[in-house]
């Protein structure tokens, strides 16, 4: 039988950090899908209906967590599978950082959107 192999160190603070924000993201998605697509139908869905929503610290607070957290998720899972593909040297640092200053960018404009969603 094959040996599992896996980038990921149990233990390791990416590898803590992977779970974490898994659990975070799967009860954030609930309440996202629960809120907008059960309580409130696509068709109800506006820009004051999102404003209204974005103006609030709370939910302001916790869908900018969850730009964060989704942002850091998905790009330590796509950094760790390239590690796994055996990316080492100099492609493994142009990888990581060219993954860094994606998420910051994206995190910056996702920030910047829901300022402005928020009407700040």
């Amino acid at each position: 039988m094959a040996e599992h192999y896996s980038s990921f160190e149990r233990g390791n603070l990416r590898w803590f950090l992977q779970r974490l924000t898994a659990v975070f993201l799967i009860g954030v998605l609930a309440f996202h899908f629960m809120l907008l697509h059960f309580v409130n139908h696509a068709a109800e869905i506006t820009f004051m209906g999102t404003n209204a929503r974005m103006s609030q610290i709370g939910y302001f607070g916790t869908m900018v967590a969850f730009l964060v957290t989704a942002t850091f998720h998905g790009v330590n899972g796509v950094y760790n599978a390239f590690i796994n593909q055996g990316l080492t040297g100099t492609k493994k640092q142009a990888v990581k950082w060219t993954l860094v200053l994606a998420s910051v960018i994206l995190i910056a404009q996702g920030v910047r959107t829901a300022i402005a969603m928020a009407g700040i």
